[in-house]
């Protein structure tokens, strides 16, 4: 379908009526826009996974039921004709009551998938409504009939041949007579148990249904006005970003830059869907185009912060010289599904970061069961409260005396597993989270603002 253009709003896109009569009008501004994938209300998904991982007091229950029921009530009330939404969010609201229920006897990561889509399915129904009000042809529909995954839940990965297959059956010729109105982040599996792609996969989901629905555009609609140097809430002299390359983006959105999934790209990618971050707040300050090629690739393009780090190092006089000790430890890592971030190694240890892939929150842990088998072959030590700070830029390999204009301004610094050289559009590190603004600060200062 040619100019076919996808826009995604994020929580605080859709936090309320204004904002959500904001992405209203950013889609009646562009008549291309047929698809749009919303996020739960801003806070909603925190309370959901707060049920989800078992909330045995019931006070604390009731209350977190009552926080969401007004968060809803609140766009309900300012409705012209409430009373459909309403109903349909109010039954989704007893079955969040139910779930919440059940997970405060035995929480399960099924029960949890289940319980935390009920934010998106709760949000489109009232932003539907809210657009039928300002008299557009806006038609809502479950994803899950379409957006199919396997049943890792928690973290489910997308099957591409029969996403497409079903976006051609009923998604496409949806989008001709209406302008669409679907979830972000959730999926359903071959059985139809609802799934999740993983905390932030909303953005990701937008990308793999602008893939099959053949989209020329992608917009992604969130609360700044597109991609900066770094956050400007840590550095505020931080500038915007016009245009960047798929390769840039990606880095930054791996690396934490919470303005993009670390998957968002790849679909896009795949097909060569241009892509906009803008803000749902301020339309009219323009955003960042995210492109395949771009005009400009300087050495130094952003700086992103992951906080929330594990690091694991294993040590053992047996490694050195020795063949097989890596596999073997990737061999347990791999059997208990725990996915590496980064890896520095010596002749005796090896230090790595967990990746946090699913939906549960809070800094990754390494599990009791893959902690003894990894003892049996070596030294075990976990530490928490780290940060990840990544440079991202170009061809920086290829570039003279730049490591030492980074180190030199980190001199003070305690750094920890610096990782360079597997990607000519980074350089990271990790040190403890109470330093680790300060340093994007004094880097942002030296690289960017000079």
């Amino acid at each position: 379908m040619s100019n076919f253009n996808v826009a995604k709003f994020g929580g605080t896109s859709v936090a309320n009526f204004e904002a959500m009569s904001r992405c209203a009008a950013i889609i009646e501004a562009n008549p291309n826009t047929k698809l749009v994938v919303s996020s739960a209300c801003s806070g909603v998904t925190n309370l959901l996974v707060e049920l989800a991982n078992g909330v045995q007091d019931q006070h604390r229950r009731s209350e977190i039921l009552s926080q969401l029921a007004d968060i809803h009530n609140a766009i309900l009330d300012q409705l012209e004709s409430p009373t459909q939404a309403a109903s349909e969010v109010y039954t989704i609201l007893d079955t969040v009551t139910t779930l919440a229920e059940a997970a405060s006897i035995q929480a399960s990561t099924k029960l949890t998938d289940h319980l935390v889509a009920c934010g998106e399915l709760m949000s489109t129904h009232i932003l539907t409504q809210l657009m039928k009000e300002r008299g557009i042809p806006a038609t809502r529909f479950d994803i899950r009939e379409v957006l199919r995954t396997d049943d890792a839940f928690g973290k489910a990965e997308p099957e591409l041949g029969t996403i497409s297959q079903l976006a051609s059956q009923s998604l496409a010729p949806l989008c001709q007579d209406y302008v669409v109105i679907t979830q972000g982040f959730i999926g359903a599996d071959a059985q139809g148990n609802t799934t999740t792609l993983g905390r932030g996969g909303s953005d990701y989901s937008a990308a793999l249904i602008a893939e099959a629905v053949k989209a020329s555009g992608l917009e992604i609609w969130t609360d700044v006005p597109g991609i900066y140097t770094t956050d400007p809430r840590i550095a505020p002299k931080a500038s915007p970003i016009a245009e960047i390359s798929f390769s840039e983006a990606s880095e930054m959105a791996n690396f934490g830059a919470k303005i993009l999934h670390p998957s968002t790209l790849i679909p896009a990618l795949r097909h060569d869907i241009p892509v906009f971050v803008g803000s749902s707040k301020e339309p009219e300050k323009g955003g960042t185009w995210i492109r395949h090629q771009v005009e400009s690739s300087p050495l130094f393009r952003a700086l992103a912060l992951r906080c929330n780090q594990t690091m694991v190092t294993l040590r053992s006089e047996n490694m050195f010289h020795a063949y097989g000790f890596l596999a073997r430890v990737f061999e347990i890592l791999a059997k208990h599904k725990i996915s590496v971030d980064l890896i520095t190694t010596s002749e005796i240890s090896v230090s790595l970061t967990l990746d946090q892939t699913d939906t549960s929150g809070g800094a990754p842990q390494l599990p009791q069961a893959a902690r003894a088998e990894l003892e049996e072959l070596c030294r075990v030590e976990v530490e928490h409260n780290l940060c990840l700070v990544a440079l991202i830029g170009n061809n920086m390999s290829e570039s003279k005396g730049y490591a030492k204009q980074v180190f030199g301004t980190l001199e003070d610094f305690n750094l920890r597993m610096i990782c360079y050289g597997a990607s000519p559009h980074n350089l990271c590190f990790l040190l403890h989270e109470s330093v680790s603004k300060q340093a994007i600060q004094k880097l942002h200062t030296e690289l960017f603002e000079k």
